[in-house]
């Protein structure tokens, strides 16, 4: 096993940091540390913890510049795209410090003999295992709310990304947050499924593949961890027959590529009745074909690298794969030939079950566009998915549109006649295989808390 990891710019393949990784005992002294801290910090006031937070925000924008052109450097983000990852990230912090003391409070309930309290107690150190899409916002999605709740943090990120990591630890210190009580694992993976059996780890989280989230889940609950596993989509975005073709082409293409198209709630699948199908087509190809690959620090570059060169390696066996099985290319398609980790805007038609394109998700700059007959069918193909993250509906009627959101598709977050992807105040989580539980919006902040019943007897 190496000893070391290195981060690599996957826009240039130059390497930019060599970081060494932790022994198991190593980093079991990290747990340590962060249980001793958080024994402090469960009794700091709520109050004093939300003022934390705050700061925490602060510090953020104060260091938008400097973490901004490290994310583009270790993962290839277009440059406005890692300046506006900041601003949501000092959002989050934002937002709980205004709303975690209300959502913390006890409740009184009343009770046959007496009276009901509801507390909510912290319930020691969270282990949070992170990827590299959204360097620093994956870290800060579960982290902030924890540590409003009275947690402890741990953070095993991807190796890609390690330094975004180490940054985001020196800015919650630079913000008055307690020494040790966020905290970053460089470790193995055999040594985090140490990290998860350890006495003193209280819950997990992670973001990533579902392949991954099974694994980590079982080790959890084999050492009986409560889990919050998102795990990634193909989320689908239905043309419906009063779409407005505009708007829907637009904001399929940026929800295509956002993020150079790793987002695992990016628009995947285009689900398209009869009637709209050609003309969406057409706009469609031309808008994405027209989409220039370049260096993610030009602000006028449309589409930067992926991650790293596996990542587009495997994007390209997928859409090869899915040729091989039916689907044809309309525009992109093939790896160019330019240093980096680049893959182009690409669109695949006749797309169909049994396709990496059609059943899998394809986390990269590639589209899949299907033909529905009408409305019904429509939302048959789009629920017709392991998945069930995000996923979208272009309508005209917006009540018709929130009642099919609301009743028939089966995914936990949809943009109606737009693409979203987080908002502090809205809850964020799936269903089926893109995991369990919920973060942001205040749901996040109970997630990994002890609710206690106290009855009060007369």
């Amino acid at each position: 096993m190496p000893d070391t990891l290195t981060t690599i710019n996957p826009a240039t393949n130059e390497e930019l940091e060599t970081y060494s990784l932790m022994s198991e005992g190593d980093a079991k002294s990290v747990v340590e540390a962060c249980h001793e801290a958080f024994l402090d910090w469960r009794f700091r006031p709520v109050e004093e913890r939300a003022e934390i937070i705050r700061a925490i925000g602060k510090e953020l924008r104060a260091s938008k510049e400097e973490f901004a052109q490290l994310m583009t450097d270790e993962v290839g983000k277009l440059i406005g795209h890692s300046r506006d990852e900041i601003e949501l990230c000092a959002a989050i912090c934002d937002y709980t410090a205004d709303n975690g003391a209300a959502e913390l409070a006890d409740e009184e309930r009343e009770i046959q003999g007496g009276k009901g309290v509801i507390a909510y107690s912290p319930i020691g150190v969270i282990y949070g295992i992170q990827p590299w899409n959204f360097p620093c916002y994956q870290a800060v999605r579960y982290s902030i709310v924890n540590l409003m709740a009275g947690n402890g943090v741990l953070l095993k990120h991807a190796e890609n990304c390690t330094g975004s990591g180490l940054m985001l630890r020196d800015v919650m210190e630079r913000a008055g947050l307690p020494k040790n009580l966020f905290s970053v694992l460089l470790i193995s993976h055999d040594v985090s499924d140490e990290i998860i059996a350890h006495k003193l780890v209280r819950g997990v989280t992670m973001t990533g593949s579902d392949g991954a989230g099974r694994k980590i889940g079982a080790k959890a609950a084999e050492n009986l961890k409560k889990t919050v596993l998102e795990l990634g989509s193909n989320d689908a975005y239905m043309v419906l027959d009063d779409a407005d073709l505009e708007t829907a082409v637009q904001c399929s293409v940026a929800g295509r590529l956002y993020n150079n198209g790793q987002t695992c709630v990016a628009a995947k699948r285009f689900v398209v009745t009869e009637k709209h199908y050609d003309a969406f087509l057409e706009r469609f190809v031309e808008a994405m074909s027209a989409v220039e690959l370049g260096d993610p620090n030009e602000s006028s570059t449309g589409l930067g690298p992926m991650a790293r060169n596996d990542l587009r390696d495997k994007l390209a066996k997928q859409v090869e794969e899915s040729v091989e099985k039916g689907a044809k290319i309309a525009c992109g398609g093939s790896v160019p030939d330019r240093t980096g980790a680049y893959y182009p805007a690409t669109v695949l038609v006749d797309v169909a079950p049994g396709q990496p394109a059609y059943d899998d998700e394809l986390f990269g700059p590639a589209a899949s566009v299907i033909r529905a007959k009408d409305d019904e069918d429509a939302m048959r193909i789009a629920n017709d998915s392991r998945y069930g993250l995000g996923g979208g509906i272009f309508c005209k009627d917006e009540k018709r549109a929130r009642e099919l959101a609301t009743k028939y598709f089966d995914t936990g977050m949809i943009s109606i006649n737009g693409y979203k992807i987080a908002q502090p105040n809205m809850p964020f989580g799936g269903v089926k295989d893109s995991g369990y539980g919920r973060e942001h919006g205040g749901f996040g902040i109970k997630e990994f808390v002890n609710v206690k019943s106290i009855y009060l007897v007369d």
